[in-house]
C-alpha cells in the first residue's frame, strides 16, 4: 500500500474540503441515486444513456469522496510564516524577466480556499524561493536547463 503523505492545509481549506466531503456524502449522493433509480425503472439498462451517465457520475462522485477522506485524515492546519519570509502558506509576489506575478505557496488543495494560483513547495521554482525574505535574488534550474533569476517582492501569510 502506498505511503499516505501529509496534506498542508489553511483552516479556510480544509473548511471548504469538509463541506465538500458532507454534499458528496449527503445531498449529492442521494441525488444520484435518485437518478439511478428512475433510469432504472424505464427497462432496458445496456441501451439507457440516462443510467449510463448516473452510473458514471456515481462512480465518480465515490472517488472523490475516497480522496477527500484520505485528505482530510491527513490534514495539517499550518500556519504561515510571518509577513517578509517565504514558506507554506505565504502569498508571495515575484519578479521573473520583468514580469511580476503573485502566488501562493502551498499544496494543491489549499487552492479551493484562495483565488491566487499556487505553486508547489516541491517544484523547481518553490524549492528555490522557500525560505528567502522579501528582497531576496534567488537563481533555479528550470526543468528545461535553463537558469532563471526570480526576485521576491513581498511575501505574507494568508489571510483565512
Amino acid at each position: 500500500m502506498a505511503e499516505e503523505k501529509t496534506v498542508l492545509l489553511t483552516q479556510e481549506a480544509y473548511d471548504k474540503l469538509k463541506k465538500e466531503l458532507e454534499w458528496r456524502e449527503g445531498p449529492n449522493r442521494e441525488e444520484i441515486t435518485q437518478k439511478i433509480a428512475a433510469a432504472r425503472a424505464e427497462g432496458d439498462l445496456s441501451e439507457n444513456g440516462g443510467y449510463q451517465a448516473a452510473r458514471e457520475a456515481q462512480g465518480k462522485n465515490e472517488g472523490r469522496i475516497n480522496e477527500l477522506i484520505v485528505k482530510l485524515r491527513n490534514a495539517q492546519i499550518m500556519q504561515a510564516p510571518k509577513a517578509g519570509t517565504v514558506g507554506n502558506g505565504s502569498v508571495v509576489t515575484i519578479e521573473i524577466a520583468g514580469n511580476e506575478m503573485t502566488y501562493v505557496l502551498g499544496s494543491r488543495d489549499i487552492a479551493v480556499a484562495t483565488e491566487y494560483d499556487v505553486i508547489s513547495p516541491e517544484s523547481p521554482i518553490g524549492a528555490a524561493i522557500e525560505g528567502h525574505k522579501a528582497g531576496d535574488e534567488v537563481t533555479y534550474e528550470a526543468p528545461n536547463g535553463r537558469k532563471i533569476t526570480v526576485t521576491i517582492k513581498g511575501a505574507k501569510p494568508l489571510a483565512a
